[in-house]
C-alpha cells in the first residue's frame, strides 16, 4: 500500500497537519509555564534533531520505498526541531522589540531580518550541510524535502514583509508578539505572483515526474515532494484568501496564557 504515490501524497498531507499541530501544541503548553519551560521543550525534543540527522545520513544510499519515507520523515524532524526552537524563542534573532512608526524602509528591512536572523542562518547552514552530504547520493529526497520547506518559508516571510491581505497572528506565542509589527497588510505585493507561479511550477514538476518514474520508490518520493509543494502553495493562498485555516489546529490546542504586563507594554508600543 505504501508503494502507491497517492498514499504517499496522503501521508505527506497528514504529516504536514499533524507535525504543525504537534509543534503548536508544544509551544502553547510551554508558553503557559514560562521561559524555562520553553527552553526545556527544545531540549526534551533534541532526540528528533539527532534522529533526523541520523536518518537523513543513513538513507543517502538507500533508494528503496522505505528509504524514501525515512528520508522524508528525517527532513521533517530536522525542520520541526528548528521551527520549535524558533517558536519557543530559543533561536530567533537579536531584535526582540516591536517596530516603531516612521522607520525608513532600509531600517525596517534590517530590523525585520534581525527578528529571525539566527533562525534563518541555522536553516541555511543545515541546508548547506545536507547538500554537501547528498552530493552523488542515490537518495536525495531528504535534501529536496528540506529545500522545498526552506524555499517556501523564505517566500512566505518575504510576502509577509512586503504585505499580504490576511495575516494570521493567532498562533504567534506571547514572547514573539513583536513579529507582527514588522509585517505589512496590503492587497497585493510584487512578489506574491512570482511565489505562486514558482510553487505551482515546482508542484507540477514533481507531480509530472510521478508518471515518468522508473521505480516505485521514485514515484513515492516525487509524490511526497509534490504534495508538500502543493501544501506550501496552499499556505501562500491562505495569506490572501479569507479562509479560516486556523481552524485546522485551533481545536487541538490548549487555551492561550493570559498576557503579561510586558506583552501589554509591547502591544502599546507597537501602536
Amino acid at each position: 500500500m505504501l508503494h502507491s504515490p497517492w498514499i504517499a501524497a496522503l501521508v505527506a498531507l497528514f504529516l504536514w497537519w499533524f507535525s504543525t499541530g504537534a509543534i503548536l501544541m508544544a509551544v502553547r503548553r510551554a508558553d503557559r509555564e514560562g521561559a524555562k519551560a520553553r527552553l526545556w521543550a527544545v531540549l526534551w525534543n533534541l532526540p528528533f534533531l539527532v534522529l533526523g540527522a541520523f536518518g537523513f545520513a543513513d538513507t543517502l544510499g538507500n533508494g528503496t520505498v522505505a528509504g524514501i519515507y525515512v528520508a522524508f520523515l528525517s527532513a521533517l524532524a530536522l525542520w520541526g526541531w528548528i521551527e520549535l526552537a524558533f517558536l519557543t524563542g530559543v533561536i530567533t534573532g537579536p531584535v526582540r522589540q516591536p517596530l516603531k512608526d516612521g522607520v525608513p524602509e532600509w531600517e525596517r528591512f534590517i530590523r525585520a531580518w534581525g527578528t529571525i536572523a539566527y533562525h534563518e542562518m541555522l536553516l541555511a547552514f543545515t541546508l548547506l550541510a545536507m547538500i554537501a552530504a547528498s552530493f552523488g547520493a542515490e537518495n536525495r529526497f531528504g535534501l529536496w524535502t528540506f529545500a522545498v520547506l526552506f524555499a517556501a518559508r523564505i517566500s512566505a516571510k518575504l510576502n509577509l514583509y512586503l504585505g499580504v491581505r490576511k495575516i494570521n497572528v493567532e498562533f504567534i506565542p506571547e514572547h514573539l508578539n513583536h513579529l507582527p509589527s514588522h509585517f505589512r497588510t496590503a492587497r497585493m505585493n510584487w512578489l506574491f505572483p512570482i511565489s505562486i507561479t514558482g510553487l505551482s511550477v515546482a508542484a507540477a514538476y514533481w507531480l509530472g515526474h510521478i508518471f515518468a518514474a522508473e521505480t516505485a520508490a521514485d514515484a513515492v518520493g516525487y509524490a511526497l515532494l509534490g504534495a508538500l509543494t502543493a501544501l506550501a502553495l496552499l499556505e501562500h493562498w491562505f495569506m490572501v484568501l479569507p479562509l479560516p485555516d486556523e481552524k485546522l489546529w485551533r481545536w487541538m490546542l490548549p487555551s492561550r496564557p493570559a498576557p503579561t504586563n510586558q506583552a501589554i507594554l509591547h502591544s502599546e508600543d507597537a501602536r
